[in-house]
């Protein structure tokens, strides 16, 4: 570590703490030069100056210090509970000397810390004795040590896999060279991996969370949630247990367990207090071992309705006069987890009624509808969405819904089935409603058949919702305000226009959102769209004309969202900025 300071200077240099700070960024050189002129005048260090002015936030102050003292930093924000490190240091010892253990490797012996004063070596020496491990001071802020010991050693999560880590560590036999554990504690180890894997999905369904990836690192296995569609890393564990922990998955989704060369799918369900998720999973081997991927699906709380979705004014009424024709096709439009599914089964579920009959072909089926005869392809034994097309045909159907149309195949087959009678819902991977034609187009649908097959076209992104009990209004930047009238254009509401953002909590994941809600543009197909069809016109010709017609692009519906406090700025931006 660098020396002390001497009247703010490094003695073994000249570098100052507010020098670090202007390095970040934090302070401009004039200001800079004010304080050391002040700390001249006073006597004052600058470090008191700057606390005592206010002049830059914590989180700055802590990273410049930890600069000018040679100290690694470590943003907590960023950092997963780690059990092993948790179980290591006690919440007393924690919280008397300010520090946070946030990695534990315990083949070295070393357990890295976050401190609140890297530079207390009275406390590095205590918890060495305490612990037995070799200690490496990391500066953090205060704040946010206080905010992870209080959160990580009661949460649910980390507090009950660290019981569970206490009594995994396998009392060791040694036999010659090899190292064999115990019956009994393959037994218990057993025993508590089960209850580790209990406690991560557990964690998953009270956080809302839609998948949950478990990855082998190097030094450790992280577990993430997509929570609201953004992964979060909430968790790390040992190394050495993630063998057991794929096993138990395994196990549970009827997988082979000695293979490991090769991907393997499964499914299993998970019942608690009430509720029941059915779990996707699918493994995937990596070079640091299995990675496992869990999709959980509710199997309970119905599907939602269009309105629900995000869907208002022109663009549903669009889609609802498309749904009430009793031919043609309706294809939804968006990359992979822009809820396309989810807009599918809401249109099913409108049109669900014992007059009519209505047939699925799917990859996998997420949501069971009662009414609903629905079928999952199996290629391996034929069943594509192509043959399933086919033999649907013979089965008396008012209204098919096809998971995806991938290839020409069942292009054709999708628009000879909407041309003699039948209502078709389908999904295609493309940016935007315009960009589903020529994409059709490509896969050799003849453009004559097009243009009197197709009803409508929705494109789609899922954005996180404001969490309602922290919103807060705030003016934004004039350059942002003209950007929006611009692609609003008539749109663009009278009055006072405000932006709104969510509060940070531990109720919303420190996010400020809860929730996800969709953005829409419902493409109908008019009489001027089909006349474009003919002429095989390009994606951009398509859009303008529908725009001219009154279309509420994406974009725009992502703005006027945000002007409801609906959404925020940022998250239109992120999904819908071409």
């Amino acid at each position: 570590m660098a020396a002390q300071t001497a009247g703010g200077f490094d003695v073994n240099g000249t570098k100052t703490l507010v020098d670090y700070l202007v390095e970040i960024k934090a302070l401009d050189q004039a200001r800079a030069e004010q304080i050391k002129n002040a700390e001249i005048q006073t006597g004052k260090s600058q470090e008191d100056i700057i606390i005592g002015q206010n002049l830059v936030s914590e989180d700055d102050l802590v990273r410049a210090r930890a600069a000018f003292y040679n100290v690694s930093y470590v943003d907590l924000g960023a950092t997963p509970a780690n059990p092993v490190a948790l179980s290591v240091v006690p919440q007393s010892v924690a919280e008397k000397f300010r520090v946070y253990p946030f990695f534990a490797d315990q083949t070295k012996k070393e357990l890295e810390l976050a401190m609140a004063n890297p530079l207390d070596l009275a406390a590095i020496e205590f918890i060495e004795q305490r612990t037995g491990y070799h200690i490496k001071p990391r500066a953090a802020s205060p704040a946010l040590i206080d905010e992870h010991i209080a959160k990580n050693y009661s949460s649910t999560l980390s507090q009950e896999v660290t019981e569970a880590l206490k009594e995994v560590a396998p009392e060791r036999a040694q036999v010659g060279t090899l190292e064999v554990g115990t019956e009994r504690t393959g037994l218990i180890r057993q025993e508590k991996i089960s209850e580790i894997v209990t406690h991560i999905l557990d964690y998953a369904m009270k956080a809302r969370a839609s998948d949950v990836h478990i990855e082998p690192l190097e030094r450790g296995t992280r577990v993430r949630y997509r929570i609201d569609g953004i992964l979060q890393e909430k968790l790390t564990i040992p190394r050495e247990l993630h063998d057991s922990l794929v096993s138990r998955i395994k196990i549970l989704s009827n997988m082979k367990i000695d293979e490991k060369r090769i991907p393997q799918d499964g499914r299993f369900n998970f019942k608690k207090e009430g509720q029941e998720v059915d779990l996707r999973v699918s493994t995937l081997p990596t070079s640091w071992g299995e990675k496992v991927v869990m999709r959980l699906l509710k199997k309970s709380g119905g599907v939602p309705d269009l309105p629900d979705l995000g869907l208002r004014g022109r663009a549903l009424k669009h889609l609802e006069d498309a749904i009430l024709r009793p031919h043609g096709i309706i294809t939804i439009c968006g990359p992979t987890g822009s809820g396309k599914t989810t807009t599918l089964y809401s249109l099913i579920q409108r049109l669900n009624t014992p007059k009519v009959n209505i047939m699925t072909l799917e990859d996998p089926i997420e949501y069971r509808i009662q009414g609903v005869n629905q079928v999952q392809v199996n290629p391996a034994a034929g069943l594509t969405f192509a043959s399933g097309l086919r033999s649907f045909l013979r089965q008396d159907p008012n209204i098919i819904l096809v998971g995806e149309i991938r290839d020409e195949e069942t292009a054709s087959l999708a628009v000879q089935a909407s041309l003699t009678g039948h209502l078709v819902l389908s999904t295609l991977h493309t940016n935007n409603a315009s960009g589903a034609l020529p994409r059709l187009m490509d896969m050799k649908a003849e453009p004559f058949l097009l243009a009197s097959s197709m009803t409508a076209i929705v494109g789609q992104r899922v954005l996180r919702r404001i969490d309602d009990k922290t919103k807060e209004p705030y003016d934004p930047d004039s350059k942002v305000l003209e950007d929006m009238k611009r692609v609003l254009g008539n749109l663009w509401p009278q009055g006072e226009t405000k932006l709104y953002r969510g509060k940070p909590t531990p109720e919303n994941n420190n996010s400020g959102y809860l929730g996800r809600v969709a953005i829409f543009e419902v493409l109908p197909i008019t009489e001027k769209v089909g006349r474009l069809i003919l002429e095989r016109a390009s994606a951009g010709e398509i859009e303008k004309t529908a725009v001219e017609e009154g279309m509420v692009s994406m974009k725009q519906d992502g703005y006027l969202k945000a002007l409801e406090g609906v959404t925020s700025l940022e998250e239109v931006l992120r999904v819908a900025q071409e």
